[in-house]
């Protein structure tokens, strides 16, 4: 089972997310209003990545338990070849297999993606340790197999052909537009023929598709390719430092993914998903990640999640539901919203306020703008399925704005479990704006 460490999150690459656009910097200005593209669904936009079949059926029973207490049921699940059919055609899948249909029972939207050549598929040197990290050397093997399983599992919504295949450590010696083509038209081609209805989703690319030896962008030139479709998902995994961005200040995750998007639209791409989001918990030895605890974890999860819920994301999968035992990484044990034992994280509890704050769907609203707003102030307006105004918003700096609304309301602060009413006053209301979320319903 300690295979199973190689495709979780190594190391952030340093630096690579800042040089996708030159002109970040700009974005530092002392507020930005964000109106979303299109309403929301919170049961179809978020996800949880999960990794159930690391526990014993009685524990990822519970973890289902906890994730269906959001109202949630995209859940997104690894598979590791190497392990599941580690000789031709001689498979393991008695546990997948339970597991499938627990999920089944309990009425949960899976997507899967296969990843980690076996041995007798691997282009791995003779005597490589790590064959797994090599892609499969005839593309039709992975595509068999990957359709084997769809097949297998009609109740799986939606198949991922590999993971973070822009990054050495899932695609050795170093990645390769045209043999990662290779392996996803054949497989996309197998995975229509089994089960033409299920969703084709594009492996989901490190970060914003930078190629660390090659240099680029592996969606450009994955278009250039031909294989930026209308009818398949388009998938990459924005982490980042903080919420904003990798540089304090600049705001470049708003920027670097809203002109992807916005390039991908034009060029043809069907959906985007984010298939992977998240921080770790951990305390240390440092892994790259500051050291940002428990409470920093739910702070950035919340911050984060109210940014991609504006932006033009059509789901979006945090990473991950629970934290993992010692075959995992100091570091890549601690992003769940759950502890080992099952326990609640502070991530956990604020996600749960959040969503029940929102409502089950939100329809957008123009957000309002002040000229004289706190450093780095984000403002995010949604009407809810209720009728009510929810206002969502913090900044860099604190600050106070007035809000030009009449009435009351509630001001929550989903972080800390708090709220307080606040009312008009000369045709305003005095808001106090602090570095963490606050929702206020009107």
């Amino acid at each position: 089972m300690s295979s199973f460490v190689s495709f979780l999150r190594r190391p952030l690459l340093a630096g690579l997310a800042t040089l996708l656009l030159s002109s970040q910097l700009a974005l530092a200005a002392p507020s930005h209003s964000l109106k979303a593209p299109r309403p929301l669904v919170w049961a179809d936009f978020l996800g949880l990545n999960a990794q159930l079949h690391w526990f014993s059926e009685s524990a990822y029973r519970q973890q289902i338990a906890k994730l269906k207490a959001l109202n949630l049921q995209w859940v997104r699940l690894g598979l590791h070849w190497m392990l599941l059919e580690p000789s031709p055609g001689q498979w393991r899948l008695d546990e997948l297999d339970r597991l499938i249909q627990v999920m089944h029972e309990e009425q949960l939207k899976p997507l899967m993606y296969l990843v980690g050549s076996p041995a007798f598929a691997s282009s791995a040197p003779a005597g490589a340790s790590n064959v797994d990290q090599y892609p499969p050397s005839n593309p039709q093997l992975f595509a068999s197999s990957l359709a084997h399983l769809a097949g297998r599992y009609p109740q799986v919504e939606a198949w991922q052909v590999w993971n973070e295949q822009n990054i050495p450590p899932f695609w050795q010696p170093a990645e390769d537009p045209l043999h990662y083509r290779q392996l996803l038209e054949s497989s996309l081609d197998a995975l229509g023929a089994v089960r033409p209805q299920a969703t084709q989703v594009m492996g989901g690319h490190a970060y914003y598709s930078q190629m660390p030896v090659r240099g680029g962008l592996m969606l450009e030139a994955l278009m250039h390719l031909g294989s930026l479709k209308p009818n398949r998902v388009t998938a990459y995994h924005p982490y980042s430092q903080e919420p904003e961005g990798d540089v304090p200040g600049a705001g470049d995750f708003l920027l670097n993914a809203g002109t992807l998007n916005q390039h991908l639209r034009l060029l043809g791409s069907g959906p985007i998903w984010a298939t992977e989001f998240g921080w770790s918990s951990y305390a240390g030895p440092v892994e790259l990640q500051p050291i940002i605890g428990e409470q920093g974890q739910a702070d950035y999860l919340l911050r984060r999640l109210a940014l991609m819920s504006a932006m033009d994301f059509d789901k979006v999968f945090l990473f991950t539901l629970s934290d993992l035992d010692a075959r995992a990484t100091p570091r890549d044990r601690f992003y769940g919203l759950l502890r080992l034992d099952g326990s609640e994280k502070p991530a956990y509890l604020a996600l749960k306020r959040f969503l029940q704050i929102a409502g089950p769907s939100l329809t957008p609203l123009t957000p309002p703008a002040f000229a004289d707003a706190p450093t780095g102030m984000l403002s995010i307006a949604w009407q809810r399925a209720d009728g009510r105004w929810l206002w969502l918003f913090w900044a860099q700096q604190a600050g106070t704005v007035r809000l030009q609304r009449s009435g009351s309301g509630t001001l929550h602060n989903p972080l800390r479990g708090t709220s307080q009413t606040l009312r008009s006053s000369g045709g305003g209301i005095n808001v106090n704006v602090t570095r963490e979320l606050q929702m206020l319903v009107l």
